[in-house]
């Protein structure tokens, strides 16, 4: 696959999934622009691994809730790779925390909304028109959409059901102009958000109803990413995908 004079934007593309897909983006010959929030040290050493793989890249810091720091985001692609972008990938986003109904307030559940959903909104809002046709946009649900996640993760749950659906009426909306629009609702991915929010007990449960018995991996989220910005994958959109080591089936 020769992605070479291609132009990505990865946000939250510094770590975990998001670094996977931002290195195997780069080493594919796309140019990768590499959002980040707070993580510094984790976009420096995303920047050593694509050069490693012999691409090039440049890191940005910015909230992807801030229409200020995604005009920026738009500003420093533009000021690095020329006006056009032809994949965007929406990783920005998270649980927060496990808070019950009870648990909850409004603004909360506000913020977790405006993390996942809005992010996506406001970003592809900035980007899409710097998108030339043939581009394609991959946004990120969960399997927590599908079934509702697990303990004290109603808000995530729902801010994720939400880009689900908002993939399919920007596939709609966009396709016309040439651009792809496509989904994926990740499983269990061995990452730090599972480091952080999961406990082993209940990660080594899931991996055991799993038929293929484990968890999975970041780098294999990102050969399903790439291969869905790809010409392979011109005829795929409006799909939210699931990658759940056959888990759960939509």
């Amino acid at each position: 696959m020769n992605l070479q004079g291609k132009v990505a934007v990865v946000t939250g593309g510094a770590r975990d999934i998001g670094r996977a897909i931002s290195v195997n983006l780069a080493s594919k010959g796309a140019k990768v622009v590499v959002n980040h929030l707070n993580n510094p040290d984790d976009a420096t050493t995303t920047l050593a691994l694509i050069k490693e793989a012999g691409g090039e890249a440049i890191a940005v810091k910015g909230d992807m809730t801030s229409k200020a720091d995604i005009d920026a985001l738009a500003a420093a692609t533009k000021e690095a790779f020329g006006d056009a972008v032809h994949y965007l990938v929406n990783v920005a986003g998270g649980l927060v925390a496990r808070k019950t109904l009870a648990e909850m307030d409004e603004d909360f559940l506000n913020f977790v909304v405006r993390l996942n959903l809005n992010s996506v909104f406001l970003v592809s809002q900035a980007i899409v028109p710097m998108m030339p046709e043939g581009s394609a946009i991959v946004n990120f649900s969960s399997q927590a959409a599908r079934d509702g996640g697990g303990p004290g993760a109603g808000a995530y749950a729902a801010a994720k059901g939400a880009v689900m659906t908002y993939t399919r009426s920007m596939a709609k909306e966009l396709g016309p102009k040439g651009i792809r629009v496509n989904a994926l609702t990740p499983g269990m991915i061995n990452t730090t958000f599972h480091d952080t929010f999961t406990k082993d007990a209940v990660r080594e449960k899931v991996a055991a109803a799993t038929p293929l018995r484990r968890e999975g991996e970041a780098d294999e989220v990102a050969d399903l990413v790439v291969y869905l910005l790809s010409d392979q994958a011109s005829f795929v959109t409006g799909n939210n995908i699931d990658i759940n080591g056959g888990l759960a089936f939509s």
